[in-house]
């Protein structure tokens, strides 16, 4: 089993997105601006096709088209327990709607927990596929967003059918 980490660059509506693989998993989605992303020289190799990659690509594809709300893709985001908790949890938000920072908190039976699951949300690897961009501040606003707030708008937007076809 190649265990090797790979990637390529997919152009979408808000900007070009580069999907990592390592193995048979995704393990990164992350946007051309992501606050939390590492340096790029751990991406690994960029490759031409991968059949992951390129299904990973094709269902962005869909979702970005209007034709896709979930994603079933094999992922395996890199992080800590806790983290990961909170990470299957944003699965549960259905597309096209929002849950605040203290409800996704109370999803994972932390209550008091809010602070702690906004810093996992932001530091989530897998952009748009773990739908962190669906987490809003308790008042509706929107707050942080690793590929930026114009890019959480946008995505909330288009999830809810009133979006322009690209944001660049």
């Amino acid at each position: 089993m190649n265990t090797k980490r790979h990637l390529i660059i997919d152009p979408t509506p808000i900007g070009p997105i580069t999907l990592i693989a390592e193995g048979d998993e995704i393990i990164a989605v992350y946007m051309e601006i992501h606050l939390h992303a590492p340096d790029p020289a751990e991406y690994g190799e960029r490759v031409e096709h991968d059949p992951l990659l390129d299904e990973a690509a094709r269902q962005l594809s869909e979702y970005f088209a209007g034709d896709r709300t979930e994603f079933d893709l094999p992922l395996h985001p890199i992080g800590t327990e806790f983290q990961q908790r909170v990470w299957r949890a944003l699965c549960d938000i259905p597309f096209g709607h929002t849950w605040s920072y203290g409800e996704l908190a109370a999803h994972i039976g932390s209550p008091t927990a809010s602070r702690a699951v906004g810093l996992a949300n932001g530091r989530n690897p897998i952009s748009i596929v773990i739908p962190c961009h669906r987490v809003i501040g308790a008042n509706g606003s929107m707050t942080g967003y690793g590929g930026g707030i114009e890019r959480k708008r946008w995505l909330l937007s288009h999830e809810s059918g009133a979006v322009a076809d690209s944001l660049f």
